[in-house]
């Protein structure tokens, strides 16, 4: 049994800041191809964890629906994807996180983008919902880390964030570019957040 909540919220960035929020079930995406419809930009950063969804589940979730999603962007006229990777993605690794990260860029690069934009942080600094203890003690080392060296391990949530709103404004490297971690934390600091 999958762990995980298949209905998302998709948020529509509209002229004026406006935003419209359309309900999706990830298990009949196909049903709501309306909702990708006239997007210029998609930005994704979809993913779970296999010990909340078990290995099918990390699978389904962190490549099919990402996959899926693409897709119907593209069919839906998205001529710019952004996708949130991970550090280290590889399709031919022998660790499963990383393989199905590699694989699912190998995917979204696939469909055809004008132009797509894929970003690889290293550990995301982030305050979570839900208890992740060895995270959290992770989270905790790599914050003291990050004092001495910014860029090398981790890099928080708001500066992938920024990063993924800047690709979108300044003009591409090609067609396809790969953002890494010390790449995500010079682009973030381009855009300021709403309320920072």
């Amino acid at each position: 049994m999958l762990a995980i909540n298949p209905v998302t919220v998709m948020t529509r960035i509209l002229p004026r800041t406006w935003h419209e929020q359309a309900v999706v079930d990830f298990e009949r995406l196909s049903e709501h191809a309306a909702a990708f419809q006239g997007h210029d930009v998609g930005f994704c950063c979809l993913g779970t964890t296999r010990a909340k969804a078990g290995a099918d589940g990390f699978v389904r979730v962190d490549r099919d629906y990402i996959a899926q999603a693409a897709e119907l962007a593209r069919a839906g006229g998205c001529k710019h994807f952004v996708l949130q990777s991970s550090r280290g993605a590889d399709h031919q690794s022998r660790f499963l996180y990383l393989r199905v990260k590699g694989e699912v860029e190998n995917l979204v690069q696939a469909v055809g983008f004008d132009r797509c934009t894929i970003l690889r942080p290293a550990v995301l600094l982030c305050k979570r919902q839900e208890s992740r203890p060895l995270e959290w003690m992770a989270q905790q080392f790599l914050g003291v880390v990050a004092w001495f060296f910014p860029t090398a391990y981790s890099v928080p949530v708001e500066t992938v964030a920024r990063a993924m709103v800047a690709s979108v404004l300044q003009p591409g490297k090609g067609k396809v570019e790969v953002l890494e971690n010390g790449a995500i934390h010079e682009l973030g600091k381009a855009v300021p957040l709403q309320g920072t």
